[in-house]
Protein backbone atom coordinates (compact mmCIF):
# COMPACT_ATOMS: atom_id res chain seq x y z
CA UNK A 1 0.00 0.00 0.00
CA UNK A 2 1.36 3.36 -1.29
CA UNK A 3 1.03 6.45 1.23
CA UNK A 4 -0.13 9.69 -0.32
CA UNK A 5 -0.59 13.55 -0.65
CA UNK A 6 -2.90 14.74 -2.78
CA UNK A 7 -1.86 18.86 -3.52
CA UNK A 8 -4.52 20.46 -4.05
CA UNK A 9 -7.36 23.67 -3.99
CA UNK A 10 -10.81 22.26 -2.63
CA UNK A 11 -11.69 21.19 -6.64
CA UNK A 12 -9.68 18.21 -8.40
CA UNK A 13 -7.85 17.06 -5.65
CA UNK A 14 -11.30 15.80 -4.25
CA UNK A 15 -12.04 14.99 -7.99
CA UNK A 16 -8.97 12.75 -8.02
CA UNK A 17 -9.27 11.22 -4.95
CA UNK A 18 -13.03 10.20 -5.57
CA UNK A 19 -12.37 8.56 -8.68
CA UNK A 20 -8.79 7.07 -8.21
CA UNK A 21 -8.04 6.62 -4.71
CA UNK A 22 -11.46 5.81 -3.26
CA UNK A 23 -11.84 2.10 -1.96
CA UNK A 24 -8.58 1.59 -3.78
CA UNK A 25 -6.83 -0.48 -1.69
CA UNK A 26 -3.31 -0.27 -3.22
CA UNK A 27 -3.08 3.28 -1.71
CA UNK A 28 -3.46 5.28 1.53
CA UNK A 29 -4.02 8.96 1.36
CA UNK A 30 -2.71 10.29 4.64
CA UNK A 31 -3.73 14.20 4.00
CA UNK A 32 -4.57 16.37 1.25
CA UNK A 33 -2.76 20.20 1.16
CA UNK A 34 -4.69 23.28 -0.06
CA UNK A 35 -3.51 26.43 -0.97
CA UNK A 36 -4.75 29.62 -3.69
CA UNK A 37 -8.18 29.75 -1.39
CA UNK A 38 -7.91 31.37 2.25
CA UNK A 39 -8.97 29.45 5.25
CA UNK A 40 -9.57 25.70 3.72
CA UNK A 41 -7.25 24.16 5.44
CA UNK A 42 -8.10 22.71 8.78
CA UNK A 43 -10.85 20.64 7.89
CA UNK A 44 -11.19 17.65 6.77
CA UNK A 45 -12.58 15.29 3.66
CA UNK A 46 -15.27 13.64 5.61
CA UNK A 47 -15.73 10.02 6.47
CA UNK A 48 -19.09 10.17 4.47
CA UNK A 49 -17.33 11.18 1.40
CA UNK A 50 -14.22 9.16 2.01
CA UNK A 51 -15.32 5.85 1.55
CA UNK A 52 -15.09 2.60 3.83
CA UNK A 53 -11.20 2.70 4.15
CA UNK A 54 -11.29 6.16 5.67
CA UNK A 55 -13.31 5.84 8.54
CA UNK A 56 -11.88 8.89 10.17
CA UNK A 57 -11.84 11.11 7.20
CA UNK A 58 -8.74 12.45 5.77
CA UNK A 59 -7.31 15.55 7.24
CA UNK A 60 -6.55 18.58 5.13
CA UNK A 61 -3.14 20.40 5.96
CA UNK A 62 -1.68 24.20 4.46
CA UNK A 63 0.50 23.55 1.39
CA UNK A 64 3.83 24.85 3.19
CA UNK A 65 3.20 21.98 5.41
CA UNK A 66 4.15 19.61 2.68
CA UNK A 67 8.07 18.77 2.79
CA UNK A 68 7.21 17.74 6.96
CA UNK A 69 3.92 15.89 6.28
CA UNK A 70 6.49 13.59 3.94
CA UNK A 71 8.27 13.17 6.29
CA UNK A 72 6.13 12.29 9.01
CA UNK A 73 3.75 10.14 6.98
CA UNK A 74 6.44 8.57 5.11
CA UNK A 75 4.89 9.30 2.01
CA UNK A 76 5.48 7.53 -1.31
CA UNK A 77 3.71 9.86 -3.90
CA UNK A 78 2.67 13.19 -3.76
CA UNK A 79 -0.28 14.14 -6.33
CA UNK A 80 -0.55 17.12 -7.94
CA UNK A 81 -3.86 18.36 -8.64
CA UNK A 82 -5.15 22.09 -8.34
CA UNK A 83 -4.58 24.46 -11.67
CA UNK A 84 -3.54 28.15 -13.24
CA UNK A 85 -0.10 27.83 -11.91
CA UNK A 86 2.90 28.20 -14.23
CA UNK A 87 5.08 25.53 -15.57
CA UNK A 88 8.12 26.18 -13.67
CA UNK A 89 5.80 26.75 -10.57
CA UNK A 90 4.57 23.14 -10.65
CA UNK A 91 8.81 21.76 -11.30
CA UNK A 92 9.44 23.61 -8.33
CA UNK A 93 6.90 21.83 -6.40
CA UNK A 94 7.91 18.64 -7.93
CA UNK A 95 11.43 19.40 -6.99
CA UNK A 96 10.53 20.12 -3.44
CA UNK A 97 8.84 16.44 -3.60
CA UNK A 98 11.17 14.32 -4.83
CA UNK A 99 13.84 16.33 -2.38
CA UNK A 100 11.47 14.97 0.39
CA UNK A 101 12.23 11.55 -1.31
CA UNK A 102 9.07 11.06 -2.31
CA UNK A 103 7.53 10.46 -6.29
CA UNK A 104 5.47 13.20 -8.11
CA UNK A 105 2.93 12.57 -10.08
CA UNK A 106 0.42 14.00 -12.12
CA UNK A 107 -3.32 12.10 -13.13
CA UNK A 108 -4.31 12.74 -16.69
CA UNK A 109 -7.67 12.90 -18.56
CA UNK A 110 -7.84 9.02 -18.94
CA UNK A 111 -7.81 8.28 -15.07
CA UNK A 112 -9.76 11.05 -13.49
CA UNK A 113 -12.73 11.46 -16.82
CA UNK A 114 -15.94 9.95 -16.03
CA UNK A 115 -18.07 8.63 -18.89
CA UNK A 116 -21.72 10.45 -19.34
CA UNK A 117 -24.96 8.43 -20.30
CA UNK A 118 -25.34 11.45 -22.20
CA UNK A 119 -23.62 13.98 -24.78
CA UNK A 120 -20.83 16.52 -23.22
CA UNK A 121 -19.76 19.85 -24.65
CA UNK A 122 -17.09 20.77 -22.67
CA UNK A 123 -15.74 24.24 -22.03
CA UNK A 124 -11.88 25.10 -20.64
CA UNK A 125 -9.80 27.55 -20.78
CA UNK A 126 -5.64 28.48 -20.57
CA UNK A 127 -6.06 30.97 -18.38
CA UNK A 128 -8.87 31.85 -15.46
CA UNK A 129 -10.42 35.05 -16.83
CA UNK A 130 -10.26 34.27 -20.42
CA UNK A 131 -13.90 34.25 -20.98
CA UNK A 132 -14.95 31.05 -20.27
CA UNK A 133 -18.05 31.84 -18.54
CA UNK A 134 -19.35 33.80 -21.78
CA UNK A 135 -19.13 31.08 -23.55
CA UNK A 136 -21.11 28.48 -21.45
CA UNK A 137 -23.61 30.42 -21.32
CA UNK A 138 -23.35 30.95 -25.28
CA UNK A 139 -23.33 27.38 -25.81
CA UNK A 140 -25.74 26.88 -22.99
CA UNK A 141 -28.78 29.08 -24.90
CA UNK A 142 -28.05 27.82 -28.16
CA UNK A 143 -28.53 24.76 -27.13
CA UNK A 144 -31.67 25.76 -25.07
CA UNK A 145 -32.80 27.87 -28.50
CA UNK A 146 -32.87 24.51 -30.50
CA UNK A 147 -35.44 23.10 -27.56
CA UNK A 148 -32.60 20.48 -25.69
CA UNK A 149 -32.78 20.35 -22.03
CA UNK A 150 -29.61 22.04 -21.20
CA UNK A 151 -27.92 20.77 -17.64
CA UNK A 152 -24.78 23.07 -16.51
CA UNK A 153 -22.33 20.94 -14.53
CA UNK A 154 -19.84 23.38 -12.68
CA UNK A 155 -16.31 22.91 -11.44
CA UNK A 156 -16.38 22.51 -7.72
CA UNK A 157 -15.54 25.37 -5.70
CA UNK A 158 -16.66 23.30 -2.27
CA UNK A 159 -16.00 25.84 0.53
CA UNK A 160 -18.32 25.14 3.19
CA UNK A 161 -19.33 21.89 4.73
CA UNK A 162 -18.46 19.03 2.29
CA UNK A 163 -20.63 16.50 3.39
CA UNK A 164 -23.48 19.02 2.49
CA UNK A 165 -22.09 20.10 -0.75
CA UNK A 166 -21.58 16.29 -2.51
CA UNK A 167 -24.46 17.36 -4.91
CA UNK A 168 -25.66 20.39 -5.44
CA UNK A 169 -28.72 21.75 -7.41
CA UNK A 170 -29.74 25.33 -8.16
CA UNK A 171 -32.20 26.51 -10.27
CA UNK A 172 -33.34 29.61 -7.97
CA UNK A 173 -31.64 32.38 -5.95
CA UNK A 174 -33.29 30.86 -2.87
CA UNK A 175 -31.14 28.02 -3.94
CA UNK A 176 -28.08 29.94 -3.54
CA UNK A 177 -28.77 31.32 -0.37
CA UNK A 178 -29.69 27.64 0.91
CA UNK A 179 -26.16 26.53 0.01
CA UNK A 180 -25.10 29.71 1.57
CA UNK A 181 -22.64 30.10 -1.35
CA UNK A 182 -20.01 32.54 -1.69
CA UNK A 183 -19.49 35.34 -4.07
CA UNK A 184 -17.34 33.26 -6.32
CA UNK A 185 -19.78 30.50 -6.67
CA UNK A 186 -22.40 33.18 -7.15
CA UNK A 187 -20.53 34.56 -9.90
CA UNK A 188 -21.18 30.97 -12.04
CA UNK A 189 -24.26 29.95 -10.99
CA UNK A 190 -26.35 33.11 -10.96
CA UNK A 191 -26.06 34.27 -14.65
CA UNK A 192 -27.43 30.77 -16.09
CA UNK A 193 -30.13 30.67 -13.27
CA UNK A 194 -30.97 34.28 -15.08
CA UNK A 195 -31.42 32.35 -18.42
CA UNK A 196 -33.49 29.47 -16.97
CA UNK A 197 -30.49 27.07 -17.34
CA UNK A 198 -30.05 24.25 -14.31
CA UNK A 199 -26.46 24.28 -12.81
CA UNK A 200 -25.30 21.10 -10.61
CA UNK A 201 -21.70 21.14 -8.88
CA UNK A 202 -20.51 20.23 -5.69
CA UNK A 203 -18.14 17.24 -4.71
CA UNK A 204 -18.91 14.23 -5.75
CA UNK A 205 -18.79 14.59 -9.55
CA UNK A 206 -20.38 11.02 -10.07
CA UNK A 207 -23.25 11.40 -8.02
CA UNK A 208 -23.65 14.89 -9.50
CA UNK A 209 -23.70 13.30 -12.79
CA UNK A 210 -26.11 10.60 -12.14
CA UNK A 211 -28.47 13.43 -10.77
CA UNK A 212 -28.06 15.86 -13.82
CA UNK A 213 -28.42 12.90 -16.58
CA UNK A 214 -31.94 12.35 -15.12
CA UNK A 215 -33.06 16.00 -16.29
CA UNK A 216 -30.77 17.00 -18.84
CA UNK A 217 -30.66 15.91 -23.11
CA UNK A 218 -26.63 17.70 -23.08
CA UNK A 219 -24.24 18.34 -20.73
CA UNK A 220 -22.18 21.12 -20.47
CA UNK A 221 -19.50 21.03 -18.41
CA UNK A 222 -17.97 24.54 -17.50
CA UNK A 223 -14.76 24.61 -16.46
CA UNK A 224 -12.79 26.11 -13.16
CA UNK A 225 -9.41 28.08 -13.79
CA UNK A 226 -7.50 26.23 -16.55
CA UNK A 227 -8.46 22.66 -15.42
CA UNK A 228 -9.44 20.22 -18.25
CA UNK A 229 -12.79 18.45 -17.53
CA UNK A 230 -14.11 15.89 -15.02
CA UNK A 231 -15.74 14.51 -18.17
CA UNK A 232 -15.34 12.75 -21.34
CA UNK A 233 -16.34 15.34 -24.02
CA UNK A 234 -18.13 15.02 -27.25
CA UNK A 235 -17.08 18.24 -28.00
CA UNK A 236 -14.05 19.85 -26.27
CA UNK A 237 -14.22 23.91 -26.60
CA UNK A 238 -10.75 25.39 -25.05
CA UNK A 239 -11.39 29.72 -25.17
CA UNK A 240 -7.89 31.08 -25.30
CA UNK A 241 -6.77 34.79 -23.91
CA UNK A 242 -4.73 37.20 -26.58
CA UNK A 243 -4.16 39.43 -23.77
CA UNK A 244 -1.99 36.57 -22.17
CA UNK A 245 -0.34 35.61 -25.47
CA UNK A 246 1.96 32.47 -24.95
CA UNK A 247 0.24 31.28 -21.66
CA UNK A 248 -0.89 28.72 -23.69
CA UNK A 249 1.98 26.48 -23.90
CA UNK A 250 3.12 27.90 -20.60
CA UNK A 251 0.49 27.22 -17.90
CA UNK A 252 -0.74 24.05 -15.98
CA UNK A 253 -3.09 22.76 -17.02
CA UNK A 254 -4.22 25.53 -19.65
CA UNK A 255 -1.48 23.88 -22.17
CA UNK A 256 -3.64 20.50 -21.73
CA UNK A 257 -6.58 22.08 -22.92
CA UNK A 258 -5.12 23.91 -25.28
CA UNK A 259 -3.69 20.45 -26.85
CA UNK A 260 -7.07 18.82 -26.77
CA UNK A 261 -8.96 21.34 -28.11
CA UNK A 262 -11.98 20.66 -31.21
CA UNK A 263 -12.68 24.39 -31.41
CA UNK A 264 -10.79 27.20 -29.96
CA UNK A 265 -12.53 30.27 -29.18
CA UNK A 266 -10.08 33.41 -29.60
CA UNK A 267 -11.47 36.16 -27.45
CA UNK A 268 -10.81 39.73 -26.11
CA UNK A 269 -9.97 40.25 -29.98
CA UNK A 270 -11.35 44.02 -29.82
CA UNK A 271 -9.33 44.82 -26.59
CA UNK A 272 -6.31 42.37 -27.66
CA UNK A 273 -2.92 44.34 -29.58
CA UNK A 274 -2.36 42.59 -33.03
CA UNK A 275 0.60 40.98 -32.48
CA UNK A 276 -0.58 39.18 -29.39
CA UNK A 277 -3.15 37.64 -31.72
CA UNK A 278 -0.98 36.58 -34.31
CA UNK A 279 1.32 34.96 -31.45
CA UNK A 280 -2.31 32.78 -29.90
CA UNK A 281 -2.99 32.26 -33.99
CA UNK A 282 0.51 31.12 -34.61
CA UNK A 283 0.64 28.55 -31.70
CA UNK A 284 -2.68 27.02 -33.01
CA UNK A 285 -1.22 26.76 -36.75
CA UNK A 286 2.25 25.08 -35.02
CA UNK A 287 0.37 22.69 -31.74
CA UNK A 288 -3.18 22.04 -32.89
CA UNK A 289 -4.24 22.69 -36.45
CA UNK A 290 -7.07 20.33 -36.99
CA UNK A 291 -8.82 22.59 -34.54
CA UNK A 292 -11.77 24.93 -35.67
CA UNK A 293 -11.04 28.58 -34.66
CA UNK A 294 -14.06 31.30 -33.72
CA UNK A 295 -12.99 34.58 -33.62
CA UNK A 296 -14.69 36.63 -30.94
CA UNK A 297 -14.90 40.09 -28.85
CA UNK A 298 -15.66 40.42 -25.57
CA UNK A 299 -18.25 43.66 -25.39
CA UNK A 300 -18.98 45.48 -22.11
CA UNK A 301 -22.27 46.59 -21.14
CA UNK A 302 -23.44 49.65 -18.76
CA UNK A 303 -26.95 50.66 -18.62
CA UNK A 304 -26.22 54.20 -17.95
CA UNK A 305 -22.15 55.03 -19.01
CA UNK A 306 -22.65 59.06 -18.65
CA UNK A 307 -23.06 58.31 -14.64
CA UNK A 308 -19.24 57.48 -15.17
CA UNK A 309 -18.21 60.43 -16.60
CA UNK A 310 -16.51 62.98 -14.54
CA UNK A 311 -16.37 60.74 -11.31
CA UNK A 312 -14.29 59.46 -8.77
CA UNK A 313 -15.06 55.58 -9.10
CA UNK A 314 -14.18 52.43 -7.45
CA UNK A 315 -13.37 49.43 -9.46
CA UNK A 316 -13.78 45.89 -8.58
CA UNK A 317 -13.42 43.06 -10.96
CA UNK A 318 -13.95 39.73 -10.37
CA UNK A 319 -11.63 38.05 -8.06
CA UNK A 320 -10.45 34.89 -9.66
CA UNK A 321 -9.07 36.88 -12.89
CA UNK A 322 -7.17 39.38 -10.83
CA UNK A 323 -5.52 36.96 -8.36
CA UNK A 324 -4.67 33.60 -9.43
CA UNK A 325 -5.53 34.25 -13.09
CA UNK A 326 -2.85 37.34 -12.68
CA UNK A 327 -4.79 39.64 -14.49
CA UNK A 328 -4.25 43.42 -13.70
CA UNK A 329 -7.83 44.86 -15.31
CA UNK A 330 -10.97 43.86 -16.76
CA UNK A 331 -14.11 45.14 -17.63
CA UNK A 332 -14.72 47.50 -15.17
CA UNK A 333 -11.74 49.19 -16.10
CA UNK A 334 -12.60 49.40 -19.92
CA UNK A 335 -15.93 50.85 -18.65
CA UNK A 336 -13.86 53.71 -16.61
CA UNK A 337 -11.57 54.53 -19.31
CA UNK A 338 -14.33 54.07 -22.04
CA UNK A 339 -17.03 56.57 -20.31
CA UNK A 340 -14.09 58.83 -19.14
CA UNK A 341 -14.01 58.63 -15.42
CA UNK A 342 -11.95 61.73 -13.97
CA UNK A 343 -10.34 59.41 -11.64
CA UNK A 344 -9.88 55.62 -10.46
CA UNK A 345 -9.28 55.05 -6.88
CA UNK A 346 -6.40 52.66 -6.01
CA UNK A 347 -8.20 51.18 -2.82
CA UNK A 348 -5.12 49.42 -1.53
CA UNK A 349 -4.43 52.17 1.79
CA UNK A 350 -8.20 51.07 2.38
CA UNK A 351 -8.31 47.19 2.41
CA UNK A 352 -9.03 45.45 6.11
CA UNK A 353 -8.24 42.30 6.62
CA UNK A 354 -8.22 39.53 4.29
CA UNK A 355 -8.69 42.04 1.79
CA UNK A 356 -5.50 44.01 2.73
CA UNK A 357 -3.62 40.15 2.93
CA UNK A 358 -4.59 39.86 -0.86
CA UNK A 359 -3.46 42.88 -2.17
CA UNK A 360 -0.15 41.73 -0.21
CA UNK A 361 0.49 38.39 -2.26
CA UNK A 362 -1.42 39.74 -5.61
CA UNK A 363 1.16 42.88 -5.63
CA UNK A 364 0.52 43.44 -9.23
CA UNK A 365 -2.47 44.89 -8.22
CA UNK A 366 -3.37 48.66 -8.07
CA UNK A 367 -6.26 50.57 -9.57
CA UNK A 368 -8.78 47.64 -8.99
CA UNK A 369 -10.59 45.86 -5.88
CA UNK A 370 -11.14 41.76 -6.15
CA UNK A 371 -14.15 41.01 -5.62
CA UNK A 372 -13.06 38.46 -2.67
CA UNK A 373 -15.86 36.74 -0.71
CA UNK A 374 -14.72 33.09 0.14
CA UNK A 375 -16.74 33.15 3.60
CA UNK A 376 -19.41 35.57 5.61
CA UNK A 377 -15.79 37.21 7.75
CA UNK A 378 -14.62 38.27 4.05
CA UNK A 379 -17.91 39.38 2.31
CA UNK A 380 -18.44 41.89 5.31
CA UNK A 381 -14.57 42.87 5.26
CA UNK A 382 -15.40 43.64 1.29
CA UNK A 383 -18.31 45.93 2.04
CA UNK A 384 -16.15 47.80 4.72
CA UNK A 385 -13.12 48.40 2.17
CA UNK A 386 -15.64 49.95 -0.51
CA UNK A 387 -17.84 51.77 2.66
CA UNK A 388 -14.52 53.52 3.54
CA UNK A 389 -13.10 54.47 0.28
CA UNK A 390 -14.04 58.55 -0.55
CA UNK A 391 -15.57 58.07 -4.36
CA UNK A 392 -18.87 59.20 -6.24
CA UNK A 393 -19.35 55.98 -8.22
CA UNK A 394 -18.58 52.27 -7.16
CA UNK A 395 -18.01 50.45 -11.46
CA UNK A 396 -19.23 46.67 -10.56
CA UNK A 397 -17.65 44.27 -13.26
CA UNK A 398 -18.71 41.09 -11.48
CA UNK A 399 -20.66 38.37 -13.28
CA UNK A 400 -23.72 39.43 -10.28
CA UNK A 401 -25.18 42.09 -8.90
CA UNK A 402 -23.46 42.24 -5.67
CA UNK A 403 -25.93 44.84 -4.17
CA UNK A 404 -27.92 40.94 -3.56
CA UNK A 405 -24.88 40.31 -1.33
CA UNK A 406 -23.16 43.16 -0.11
CA UNK A 407 -24.57 46.80 1.28
CA UNK A 408 -22.79 49.73 0.66
CA UNK A 409 -23.31 53.30 1.70
CA UNK A 410 -22.49 54.37 -2.18
CA UNK A 411 -23.72 53.91 -5.49
CA UNK A 412 -23.26 51.03 -7.16
CA UNK A 413 -23.25 50.80 -11.50
CA UNK A 414 -22.94 46.92 -12.99
CA UNK A 415 -20.90 46.21 -16.30
CA UNK A 416 -21.92 43.30 -17.81
CA UNK A 417 -19.97 41.28 -20.77
CA UNK A 418 -20.65 38.82 -23.06
CA UNK A 419 -19.35 36.83 -25.90
CA UNK A 420 -20.10 38.52 -29.17
CA UNK A 421 -18.69 35.96 -32.71
CA UNK A 422 -16.88 37.41 -35.52
CA UNK A 423 -18.22 36.15 -38.94
CA UNK A 424 -17.49 32.11 -38.99
CA UNK A 425 -17.25 29.43 -38.17
CA UNK A 426 -19.44 30.62 -34.54
CA UNK A 427 -21.06 28.65 -31.76
CA UNK A 428 -23.98 28.14 -33.36
CA UNK A 429 -22.52 26.31 -36.65
CA UNK A 430 -20.07 24.04 -34.33
CA UNK A 431 -23.06 23.07 -32.62
CA UNK A 432 -24.75 22.22 -35.64
CA UNK A 433 -22.63 19.50 -36.56
CA UNK A 434 -22.13 18.33 -32.56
Amino acid sequence: MRKVIIMGAAGRDFHNFNVYFRDNPDYQVVAFTATQIPDIEGRKYPAALAGKLYAKGIPIYAESELTDLIQKYKVDEVHFAYSDVPHDYVMHKASEVMGAGASFVLLGPDDTMIKSRKPVVSVCAIRTGSGKSQTTRKVALTLKAKGRRVVVIRHPMPYGDLEKQKVQRFATYEDLDRYECTIEEREEYEPHIDNGIIVYAGVDYGAILKQAEKEADVIIWDGGNNDFSFYKSDLEIVVVDPHRAGHELSYHPGETNFRRADVYVVNKMDTAEPEKIQLVMDNIKKINPRAKVIKANSPIFVDDGSQITGKKVLVIEDGPTLTHGGMRYGAGIVAAQKYKAALIIDPRPYAVGSIKKTFEKYNHLDKVLPAMGYGEKQTRELAATINKIDCDLVISATPIDLNRVIKVNKPMLRVRYELEEIGQPNIKSVLKEF
